[in-house]
């Protein structure tokens, strides 16, 4: 077992870590056998979410083909919002309801695969759009039933959509990102077809990939599961449990391939680096689907709820909006100088799988090293430089805090206890990165 101290016994933590194991194919071309895969899972009629981009691109043409050629009856929704709303939820429910589909694909980045998913559940099994959605925002229901089989095919490969049962979206009203948590929830199968990827612009690839190190390293760092309550039945125990030796091989190893991969990913990509930054960034779901990510992905909501008129390049979107990875990462410099003492040699190793040199350097810096390290990949690939670039100023820092408070079961996976306090300061610390 790998780093058995972090995870020592404590009086009334859980002895026990679950794994939830995805079933993933990956490989180049793999999207060609999409529609014996549908048929393997029962399905004869199914609707195809995409958004308006993807949709007049080649991926498309060649799930929808796949799809025919083995009989499939296969009706494309190509209306999903980028950084998905309860609106798009809801028309994306509305069509889910009245197709009479017996599966569904979804066939984009995240924002696809998660409106899919709820589309499913709300179909499926109707409710007030809160009755799922994660306390305390929502009434955190537990999903019912089995849904319809899904397959999940991502051209993007940040957030590993496909790997999770993990559904986020924003409620326009409250201006906040929230989302819906269950094991149902996670597609039964996502196809990794790293020549759907030959397309993302250069800002979009570098968005993906500061999520995948994000997903990475805040479940690498996050609280130990035995830290956490052990649960009154086994059925209670969260997907995201904490840290735990599953899932920190996954998220090392992902860590890796985005130091090795990124910057020339960004700047010159080679199929080579699309298929390596795929591949961490389904690791890097493996890792946070079980042990759940924590601040930087809790102060994100608040900066994509908020968002007034940042409009980035690389993204076809007609509304503001901040690109998740991008919401993530311009926080996480501050987010781990913050939680460094709580697990420094964490920290230091996670800096020496990003390729950052750390000799001569002591544990005790680990979380300084890895902002420093991290700030400089920010700069080379041109993440704007902290909240400020997105809009964002000290007037804004209360409403993003009480935004980012609410985020319960992420703040709860910090390695260290966090008050609103310390969140405000953690906002302010962001304003600028560098």
């Amino acid at each position: 077992m790998s780093d058995r101290s972090y995870y020592l016994p404590t009086e009334h933590g859980d002895r026990v870590f679950s794994v939830e194991a995805p079933r993933i194919k990956f490989g180049r071309g793999a999207l060609a056998e999409l529609g014996q895969d549908a048929r393997a899972l029962g399905m004869a009629r199914v609707a195809v979410y995409t958004d308006p981009r993807v949709a007049e691109q080649e991926p498309l043409a060649r799930a929808i083909a796949s799809l025919q050629q083995a009989g499939v009856d296969a009706v494309v929704y190509p209306e999903v919002e980028v950084e998905p709303t309860d609106r798009s939820i809801r028309a994306g429910t509305r069509f889910a309801s009245e197709g009479g589909f017996d599966g569904f694909v979804s066939l984009g980045g995240g924002s696809v695969m998660d409106t899919c998913k709820a589309s499913n559940l709300y179909s499926s099994f109707p409710a007030d759009l809160l009755e799922y959605v994660n306390a305390p925002i929502g009434r955190a229901a537990l999903v019912p039933g089995p849904l319809k089989p899904h397959i999940a095919c991502p051209t993007s490969f940040g957030t590993a959509s496909e790997c999770t049962g993990i559904a986020v979206f924003d409620l326009l009203e409250l201006q906040a990102k929230t989302g819906i948590v269950s094991p149902r929830l996670r597609p039964n199968l996502g196809i990794l077809d790293p020549l759907s990827l030959q397309t993302l612009p250069r800002e979009v690839r570098a968005a993906n990939g500061f999520d995948v190190f994000s997903h990475a390293c805040e479940s690498w760092t996050a609280r130990p599961f035995t830290r956490r309550d052990a649960p009154e039945a086994p059925s209670e125990r969260p997907l995201g449990q904490g840290a735990n030796p599953y899932s920190d091989l996954a998220c090392l190893e992902a860590i890796r391939l985005v130091g090795a991969h990124l910057v020339r990913g960004v700047q010159d990509p080679s199929m080579d680096d699309l298929e390596a930054l795929m591949f961490a960034g389904m690791l890097a779901g493996i890792g946070f689907g079980n042990a759940g990510c924590h601040l930087p992905h809790g102060m994100s909501y608040a900066v994509s709820g908020l968002v007034r008129d940042f409009h980035p390049a690389g993204w076809p979107s007609g509304h503001a909006l901040v690109p998740h990875g991008i919401s993530v990462i311009v926080n996480s410099p501050a987010v781990f100088r913050f939680t460094g003492p709580a697990c420094d040699e964490r920290h230091l190793r996670a800096a020496d799988a990003l390729g950052l040199d750390v000799r001569g350097t002591s544990p005790s810096d680990g979380g300084e090293v890895l902002a420093e390290g991290l700030i400089r990949l920010m700069q080379t690939t041109g993440i704007p430089n902290g909240l400020n670039a997105l809009g964002y100023g000290p007037a804004d820092l209360d409403a993003l805090t009480d935004r980012a408070f609410a985020q319960k079961r992420l703040l709860e996976n910090t390695p260290r206890p966090v008050t609103r306090e310390d969140l405000q300061g953690l906002f302010r610390a962001s304003l600028y990165c560098w």
